[in-house]
């Protein structure tokens, strides 16, 4: 049984069609089509119900979903062992954040391509939490605040940062002073979330109103700039603004509670050598990052 056909039908599982699989693993559709029809030969089932939506995995396709997965999750590592500790194979699939993915992060990524030539990097940019064993990622890069779930974390660096609004907005609104005050203000935000700011040495939750809201945090920065509210946003989009006096700190008595710079993945007894080696890069890079936007400034 072939090793790329067995890859190229977890593939199609996880994604749920042909054309998606094709696009992660890189090829043409007709090289996965082919690839199918010889594994379901070589079995004598079928493995995949077609259909115009993509295609549903069959009785015996769920039972060898999972059992492919994990031989080829024993293969990789199995190569890990026996290659020198410096030589890295294969294709690493990384989910970054779009706010400063493009800045901050894919510097980090080429300098892994360029230390490891055999190593295929396939890296999607997007504020959206994407489901990393459903769609096939090694890890992801997230920022902030983990939710709880089954995914492995290691914290590769601090997140600074604080509340800011435009003069203009102060101007016309003032300034909260306290955590009450804040409530009464207009926010931009991501959506329903809340605050975690610091009132002395604990943190509390509030939940900010507002009415313009985006799932990026330049489109954030943009709409502060406009006067449309109050955002909390990183040090790394605002400190610019802030040192230019086009955006300028406030309730400076609450700020942000301690965030951080997370490599998530999979659950599984072994990181893949790839994952570690883009932690251990991402540490070197921001595990002493200062803060920018001093409280006060």
């Amino acid at each position: 049984m072939d090793i790329e056909e067995l890859r190229t039908f977890v593939e199609v599982a996880v994604a749920g069609g042909v054309s998606p699989a094709a696009r992660r693993l890189g090829v043409s559709k007709s090289i996965v089509s082919r690839r199918l029809a010889r594994l379901e030969a070589e079995l004598g089932v079928q493995l995949l119900a077609r259909n115009t939506r993509g295609a549903m995995l069959t009785e015996a396709g769920a039972t060898l979903r999972d059992h492919a997965a994990r031989a080829c999750a024993e293969i990789d590592l199995a190569k890990e062992a026996i290659l020198p500790a410096d030589d890295l194979r294969g294709r690493l699939r990384v989910s970054v954040p779009l706010s400063f993915g493009p800045t901050h992060f894919a510097p980090v990524l080429a300098k892994m391509a360029k230390r490891h030539p055999r190593l295929h990097i396939h890296t999607v940019y997007s504020d959206r939490f994407v489901d990393l064993i459903a769609e096939g990622f090694d890890c992801a890069i997230r920022l902030g605040y983990l939710q709880d779930s089954s995914l492995l974390a290691r914290r590769v660096g601090p997140i600074h940062g604080a509340l800011v609004a435009s003069p203009d907005y102060i101007e016309a609104h003032g300034a909260p002073e306290t955590l009450q005050q804040l409530l009464a203000h207009e926010a931009v935000m991501q959506g329903t979330e809340s605050w975690r700011l610091m009132d002395g040495e604990q943190v509390v939750s509030v939940h900010p109103r507002g009415r313009f809201k985006a799932d990026n945090g330049t489109a954030l920065v943009a709409a502060a700039l406009a006067g449309l509210g109050i955002a909390m946003l990183p040090d790394g989009l605002i400190h610019e603004h802030v040192a230019s006096g086009a955006l300028v700190p406030v309730l400076l008595r609450h700020p942000p509670a301690p965030a951080g710079i997370y490599v998530v993945r999979p659950p599984g007894q072994h990181p893949f050598g790839k994952v570690r080696v883009l932690t251990e890069l991402l540490i070197e890079c921001f595990e002493h990052v200062p803060r920018i936007v001093e409280p006060g400034t």
